[in-house]
């Protein structure tokens, strides 16, 4: 008699997730900036004791051109393992990785050759239209019941309201909006929850026609792009709460959960205060019955020479961060806030989350700084550290340096060709180094940019747990 047994990549708790073995390999996004030739996942060796280490050791092509793929994730995770979840025998197999120009989604196996996923289903954008009525997926979550996929526009060219949509996660087939009543929400960007808590939490960027091109100068002077958060009943699906930050807080973006099953607290990233071209960390709170949202991180912008500058920025004569994305460890200790615009990585303790403590920093690349790695001094670079992935025992740090097609070439309009770099973390008091083992760069990724990183056996902002 043979028994089922849980995929042994799904964790109770994070305590557990910590103590799994590490990741051998991750899989990056990696697309065509010209919409000429087809986007890819490639596979990166993460095992040092490997002699490919450092290397892109595997290379998946997509079927089709145009979709600029961006965010991408497992189609099943720890939280199978929640008491009320219908699908615990899942497996941790299949990568489902959306186009955000093309709103076409590909499922792809990582099962019989982690180094050479193989795509086994397409779902086309009038499926997602049809089904659930949005375009431009965005990010993928692995959820008890399914697999969330926020989406920024609306179907058959409809600018919005974005959303949420809810697929199966073993036919993959869109099962349709998830939002019952979305309130006064309208603009989407990510999505997240407090499973044990039945709380979900949702953020703002903009319609396609307001990023695609990159940013619209009066669109961001006018206040346009999203500031607020948005809290729901995650098991009635329906919108409970709106939070405004204020409206100079343009384009809150990350939304990073506690781990701790029993929290209910997250931090979320904001790429820009159009009055002093800062950047923020802002700490929300669920008390049971409603939110609070509170800054509590400022990241100042750097004055810079103004014919240095693109010409976005020439008329302030300064360099933004631009947070574009942030990560928690997996035992909640350490927020990692990327600052793509002056090329830093940055490392707080945000064990007291409401008073975080910088503890680490690098700086690599950057608008104005051009900071080079150190496993090639001499090598020009650019694009800062934009898409940030934690390991699971949080003793690893990898990032890329592409953020989004259109607004790489505002920012970086020399070009910001493609890098990953991995640092390692003193996980007693905090800091961060460089891996000069580890690379990949130019041509390692055959003229393709790259964005999200996933590791193998899921990473830090992958999972939610629901044990403590």
């Amino acid at each position: 008699m043979s028994l089922w047994k849980p995929d042994p990549t799904f964790y109770p708790s994070p305590r557990d997730a910590a103590a799994a073995p590490p990741e051998k390999v991750a899989y990056l996004a990696a697309f065509d900036r010209s919409a000429s030739r087809p986007d890819a996942i490639a596979v990166l060796d993460v095992d040092p004791d490997s002699d490919s280490y450092g290397t892109v050791v595997g290379w998946t092509d997509m079927p089709f051109i145009g979709d600029e793929l961006h965010h991408f994730g497992w189609n099943a995770c720890s939280s199978a393992l929640c008491p009320y979840a219908p699908h615990p025998h899942t497996e941790r197999r299949y990568l489902i990785v959306p186009g955000l120009r093309s709103s076409r989604i590909y499922v792809l196996d990582t099962k019989d050759d982690p180094r050479s996923p193989q795509v086994v289903k397409v779902l086309d954008s009038e499926e997602l239209a049809k089904r659930a009525g949005y375009s431009r997926p965005h990010t993928v979550h692995c959820g008890p019941e399914g697999l969330y996929v926020s989406a920024l526009g609306g179907a058959n060219g409809q600018e919005g309201p974005g959303g949420i949509a809810l697929l199966d996660h073993t036919s993959f087939e869109v099962l349709g909006r998830w939002e019952t009543d979305r309130g006064d929400q309208y603009l989407a960007y990510d999505v997240w929850w407090h499973l044990n808590h039945d709380v979900a939490v949702t953020s703002e960027w903009g319609t396609p026609s307001m990023i695609e091109d990159g940013i619209v100068g009066e669109l961001l002077l006018g206040r346009k792009y999203g500031h607020a958060l948005h809290f729901w009943d995650l098991r009635r699906r329906r919108h409970l709460q709106t939070v405004d930050l204020g409206d100079q807080y343009q384009m809150p973006l990350e939304l990073r959960p506690a781990h701790d099953p029993t929290k209910t607290y997250g931090f979320v990233g904001v790429v820009i205060n159009v009055e002093d071209l800062s950047a923020s960390i802002w700490l929300w709170q669920w008390d049971g019955q409603a939110a609070t949202v509170t800054k509590v991180i400022d990241i100042p912008a750097e004055p810079a020479d103004p014919e240095s500058l693109p010409p976005l920025l020439q008329p302030f004569g300064a360099v933004p961060p631009l947070v574009t994305d942030i990560d928690l460890s997996v035992d909640d200790r350490f927020l990692y806030v990327s600052a793509w615009g002056t090329g830093q990585l940055l490392q707080y303790d945000v064990s007291d989350p409401l008073h975080p403590t910088l503890t680490g920093s690098v700086r690599i690349d950057g608008i104005v700084n051009r900071s080079a790695h150190p496993a090639a001094p001499s090598l020009p670079l650019a694009g800062g550290p934009q898409m940030v992935e934690v390991s699971r025992d949080g003793k690893r740090v990898y990032v890329t340096n592409s953020l989004y097609g259109a607004w790489d070439d505002q920012f970086y309009p020399d070009g910001v060709g493609a890098w990953a770099a991995k640092l390692d973390v003193d996980t007693e008091s905090g800091g961060l180094s460089f891996d000069t083992q580890f690379f990949p760069h130019g041509e390692d990724f055959r003229g393709l940019r790259v964005h999200q990183i996933r590791l193998q056996g899921g990473d830090a902002s992958s999972d939610s747990y629901c044990y403590p």
